[in-house]
């Protein structure tokens, strides 16, 4: 049985998260952010804030590393700790007002700096990316939770 061709598809995907990465971290530092601290920031952004634990799993920063940069935005007056009103033993991650301030301003400016590199593909291909970005998250999503059944 011939084997699928997974290996180009594999490396296209580092090689276009890396370039995205790049392009968007390039922007991000202009702002006096490092990518991970833009991410929370974007991240709470619009919400009246989550538990660690969710701001982990919806950033996709681990938590060892979530704490330190939490910690810093914390120095910087960015983000601030409060208690749960649920549990007690948790505590909610929140934009200060200045926060809240900066990411009215950061947003959408890198949105728009993002959208810059998308402007000679048409409606039909960004729609055929998402289909195809869609498709591939659904066969690893599927592959783990068979994986994660059997184990």
């Amino acid at each position: 049985m011939k084997q699928k061709p997974i290996l180009p598809v594999l490396r296209e995907l580092a090689k276009a998260y890396q370039a995205f990465e790049s392009y968007s971290a390039m922007h991000v530092r202009t702002m006096e952010l490092t990518p991970p601290q833009f991410d929370i920031i974007a991240t709470l952004g619009n919400t009246s804030g989550m538990p660690l634990k969710e701001l982990g799993e919806k950033s996709l920063i681990t938590k060892g590393t979530l704490t330190g940069i939490v910690d810093r935005l914390t120095i910087k007056k960015l983000v601030r700790r409060v208690s749960s009103p649920i549990d007690g033993r948790s505590q909610i991650v929140q934009l200060t007002k200045k926060g809240e301030a900066l990411f009215a301003r950061i947003f959408p400016a890198h949105l728009a700096h993002i959208e810059e590199a998308f402007v000679e593909l048409s409606a039909e291909d960004l729609s055929n990316m998402q289909k195809a970005l869609s498709q591939l998250r659904e066969v690893f999503t599927k592959a783990h939770l068979q994986n994660k059944a059997s184990i």
